[in-house]
């Protein structure tokens, strides 16, 4: 179940003014990457892989500066330096892909994460820690998808549209754990209640 129109507004919301009373330099970089919906820090990651020209998945303050740029995050630079320092937990310079999105990602409670980590498995048929369209027939029902109604997409079109709604990298119709546990990250940030986070996800994935 992707976000809603309405839970991406809300988000936005929330994180335009969590960003008035924040000093900390992670949680504003946070604040502006959700004001661009559930998506936003996935968003930035993505910028990020761009100056990766050697593959070794980190980037020094440099590129981390032009990346938040190129991104159209605007931050003093001391703010991000800031950032930049508090990330480098090893002090090498050097920020790793993953560790920064742990590090940015929304925090979730055990319980919500307990509830993420169901419905991955749920869907994961294969358990080959990869979502596909294969894995998703007979989860996803498409039945009533208004394209799949008059005959313009076929099934396999419409799990792939549901899949790039997670926003993968590469968009080859699969949804890494990583990718799952970013976007509902994004999504837990936009609802307060743990009760309607459990219904949502409960009610979505049939758990």
């Amino acid at each position: 179940m992707a976000a809603t129109g309405r839970m991406n507004h809300e988000l936005k919301r929330k994180a335009k003014e969590a960003e008035k009373n924040c000093s900390d330099p992670v949680e504003l970089l946070r604040c502006k990457c959700l004001q661009r919906g559930a998506n936003g820090i996935k968003g930035l990651a993505r910028t990020f892989k761009i100056f990766d020209d050697d593959g070794s998945k980190s980037l020094d303050k440099y590129e981390f500066s032009k990346g938040i740029r190129d991104y159209g995050i605007v931050l003093e630079r001391d703010v991000v330096d800031q950032a930049f320092e508090a990330l480098d937990k090893d002090h090498s310079g050097k920020l790793d892909f993953d560790e920064f999105l742990i590090a940015l990602r929304p925090k979730m409670n055990a319980s919500r994460k307990s509830l993420v980590t169901q419905a991955f498995n749920k869907l994961d048929k294969t358990g080959d820690s990869l979502i596909t369209t294969e894995d998703l027939k007979g989860v996803y029902n498409v039945k009533k998808h208004p394209k799949y109604l008059n005959g313009e997409w076929t099934e396999d079109q419409c799990l792939l549209q549901f899949l790039a709604s997670f926003d993968s990298d590469e968009k080859d119709g699969k949804i890494t754990r990583d990718e799952f546990d970013n976007y509902y990250s994004g999504v837990s940030a936009s609802v307060d209640s743990d009760v309607y986070f459990n219904l949502m996800m409960t009610n979505a994935w049939k758990l």
